[in-house]
């Protein structure tokens, strides 16, 4: 035996008949009505939610006969069980749909039904989830953070975004659009059968199945508004009168007949009883909402036959189906309040009704919601893919301009400014930016303060700055929503910046991030991309020749790279010409000069020493200058302070020590990997030799030395041959007929020396860019073995 609602003849006495689950009040300590149940045995089962939580819940022991103000509950013989047959209801649902169905954008439609839900909003409730009205102002009904996370959950997209109430596109226009006008007769007949069949006392699922029946050739969301829009007529009737027949004497008189309550002087009792349904409507506008997002989802991104498609819209009919249910339920009470007045606001069981769908509609809800989530995020990486593979060609293909990449780049209008200028501190337009070589700096936000220092010298030293512009692009994790103290990073970086960087890292497009990772393989560590005025890749990464020329090495192309390493050669001036101003004038007195590192402080002071008095044997100016180790730690600013306090040799300046030391060793690291990406090989190129030889000093706890006659003829020892050939310079001084040859001599004496075991290790960093699989020892040319090290040091 099945439990179907009964819509009963309206009678002052007799409210609504309910289909209720929930347990009602007690009728003595509440004042409570339960109404009483007529079980029709020729029907069908009543198909609830197959819900363990929804059937678990009790149902009413018996019903209630009213006998005027006293209540005498009965037993009930007949009591129903809940079991449930959706899919047999889903099938009936179905089986009244055309498959050639009319299907039209109803969104108008239900725009002026949601205005009228909220132009009737008629009292202040306690429910927070329902806005009051303050003062003269009419809130939403919807309006809720709930709600609002609704309408704004899943996909962003404006493209698939249904307008709220609180959208401008809800306005009077609506009504002026001819799909408002084609639905005006489908809309006023279901008006008036509602009216109708409700008064008659129809049962709820024969009259739901009529009007599927008569909607049979719309779409499942056109029957939803149709049915909606019904509804809203009568709703909004009710409320017109109701709202104005304190004032105007046309809605008092029209109240009278209808026996409808005074709503100033008994609006406790109507609160009570509009709650359940504002709760009802929201619930239903929800889950309507959610069947035209899934009509309208592209189907050239998802088909209506797949998987995730078909898991959702299995259960649409049978939302339908249960909107129209509850909307029924709805205007019964409206159509019984207005009939019973007075005595009927004292009712309360028909909450429970209401209550009850409310809670059916909102499991089907929560389970469309999370469909709807899956196919959108489907339809996101689809068009995710789509857009990176158009990016990608656009990139790939020739312009007239670089305007369009940038355009592609980055989220901005063409009125609007996306760039600020460091330097003016103002915000400035794409525009600044066409026809120009420019540099994309590449970071994230940790950028190391010693790279950042010294790019800013780099930037501010050269004229042919003006012939390029630098960009910075910050990679976050999230560049939609940063969080407060990555919002605080990037000011400050920025704040430090010369250049042209973009006034928020969410206006790079997700799509040129993926781009920048996978194919210019950004990952950490910070790297220049240097785009030419057509914005055709001229460098993936100009970093290391930034380093090692400056902004001599402008338009940094790879055959400009070529071209200045077939000009250099191994001297002071490619070593550490660009470190340190004070090279600039030694080189031009020609004076000796001896560059050494290392952190055993204990050497440092017997090889200076020993070194020292060479000099003075040979009366030579020699200018000696302490270049630490890279990665300076602990240990190297103890030497340096060591070093400045005994005047032991002259040092960095003591605020940019750690910029300086970090630049000479970065720049022979960029030396390395230029020479290995233009493919150079190691036996065959002396400066590359040169380089590996310095990086493997640096590998060495011990110290090291280089000397050099101006930018001429230089040599190089390290440990303790070198300090033993200092020591030991009274025996080959004597050979030096001119302080010219301090070098050469010394170069032959240190190649003199051969050690019965050695011990070179040439650490290079993870990040160092590509690693050759073969590295010559350049003591005894063997082939170097290679390691894989893993350093935690603490100093």
């Amino acid at each position: 035996m099945a439990n179907y609602q009964v819509l009963p003849p309206i009678t002052k006495s007799r409210p609504l008949i309910t289909e209720t689950v929930l347990p009602p009040k007690d009728p003595v300590l509440h004042g409570g009505l339960v109404q009483n149940f007529t079980i029709d045995p020729n029907l069908k089962q009543s198909h609830e939610m197959d819900h363990d939580t929804y059937n678990a819940l009790p149902v009413p022991r018996a019903p209630v006969n009213v006998k005027g103000r006293q209540m005498i509950l009965k037993p009930n013989p007949n009591r129903l069980s809940l079991s449930s047959d959706e899919s047999a209801l889903n099938k009936q649902i179905v089986a009244t749909h055309t498959l050639g169905y009319e299907d039209f954008d109803v969104k108008p439609v239900l725009a002026i039904v949601e205005d009228i839900f909220r132009l009737t909003k008629p009292l202040t409730t306690t429910d927070h989830s329902i806005a009051p009205i303050q003062g003269n102002q009419v809130q939403h009904h919807f309006d809720t953070k709930e709600d609002k996370a609704y309408q704004s959950s899943t996909l962003d997209d404006k493209r698939y975004h249904i307008p709220t109430l609180d959208d401008n596109a809800y306005d009077s226009s609506y009504r002026d659009l001819d799909i408002v006008k084609a639905l005006a007769l489908p809309i006023n007949k279901i008006c008036s059968e509602i009216v109708c069949k409700c008064a008659a006392g129809a049962e709820a699922h024969s009259v739901t199945m009529d009007f599927l029946k008569t909607l049979s050739n719309y779409s499942w969301d056109a029957k939803v508004v149709i049915v909606f829009a019904a509804f809203a007529i009568n709703y909004g009737e009710f409320w017109l009168v109701v709202q104005h027949q304190t004032k105007d004497p046309l809605a008092k008189n029209i109240a009278s007949l209808k026996d409808l309550p005074e709503t100033m002087q008994q609006s406790t009792d109507l609160r009570k009883k509009f709650e359940s349904v504002f709760k009802l409507l929201s619930t239903a506008l929800k889950v309507t909402h959610c069947l035209i997002e899934f009509k309208e989802l592209p189907s050239q991104y998802i088909s209506y036959e797949s998987e995730e498609m078909a898991a959702a819209t299995a259960h649409i009919p049978s939302a339908v189906y249960w909107i129209i249910r509850s909307l029924l339920a709805c205007a019964s009470l409206l159509l019984n309040l207005t009939a019973s007045g007075h005595e009927y606001l004292t009712s309360n069981s028909e909450s429970w009704d209401i209550l009850n769908m409310a809670y059916k509609l909102s499991v089907m809800l929560d389970h469309l919601q999370k469909q709807l989530k899956i196919c959108k995020d489907l339809i996101e990486r689809k068009r995710g893919e789509d857009a990176y593979i158009a990016f990608k060609k656009l990139m790939e293909a020739v312009h007239i301009d670089n305007m369009k990449v940038f355009r592609a780049m980055f989220r901005a209008r063409e009125d609007q400014k996306p760039l600020f200028h460091g330097y003016k501190k103002t915000n400035e337009k794409l525009e600044v930016l066409r026809s120009k070589h420019v540099l994309l700096l590449i970071t994230d936000l940790n950028i190391p303060h010693e790279e950042l220092n010294i790019l800013h010298l780099i930037y501010n030293q050269h004229p042919t700055r003006q012939e390029y512009e630098v960009l910075w692009l910050p990679i976050v994790e999230s560049s939609t929503s940063m969080a407060s103290f990555q919002d605080t990073d990037f000011h400050n970086l920025r704040n430090l910046m010369p250049w042209h960087s973009v006034e928020q890292p969410s206006l790079i497009e997700p799509v040129a991030i993926r781009y920048i990772r996978e194919v210019w393989n950004f990952v950490h560590r910070p790297m220049i991309v240097v785009l030419d005025p057509q914005a055709k890749l001229s460098n993936i990464d100009a970093l290391p020749m930034m380093w090692i020329w400056g902004s001599n090495g402008f338009p940094f192309t790879k055959q400009r790279e070529m071209a200045l390493w077939a000009e250099s050669t191994w001297n002071l001036e490619l070593l550490a010409d660009a470190i340190d101003p004070r090279f600039t004038d030694w080189m031009r007195d020609n004076k000796f000069i001896c560059l050494y590192g290392g952190e055993d402080i204990e050497w440092i002071r017997r090889f200076a020493q020993s070194t020292r008095a060479a000099a003075n044997t040979l009366s030579i100016q020699l200018e000696m200058l302490y270049v630490g180790k890279s990665n300076p730690k602990e240990k190297v600013r103890r030497c340096h302070e060591v070093i400045e306090r005994e005047n032991i040799s002259q040092t960095f300046s003591r605020d940019n020590y750690n910029d300086d030391i970090w630049f000479f060793w970065t720049r022979l690291m960029s030396m390395l990997n230029s020479k290995k990406q233009l493919g150079t090989s190691l036996e065959s190129d002396a400066v590359m030799q040169e380089i590996l030889n310095m990086l493997t000093f640096d590998g060495s706890e011990m110290g090291w030395a280089v000397f050099s006659r101006g930018n001429n003829e230089m040599t190089k020892g390290k440990n303790q041959v070198l300090l033993d050939v200092m020591n030991n310079h009274t025996q080959w001084t004597p050979r030096i007929e001119n302080a010219e040859m301090f070098v050469r001599i010394l170069d032959e004496e240190l190649r003199g020396v051969r050690t019965e075991h050695h011990c070179n290790r040439l650490i290079l960093p993870g990040h160092a860019g590509y690693i050759t699989e073969r590295i010559i020892c350049s003591e005894c040319g063997k082939t170097m073995d290679q390691y894989v090290m893993y350093r935690c040091c603490t100093d």
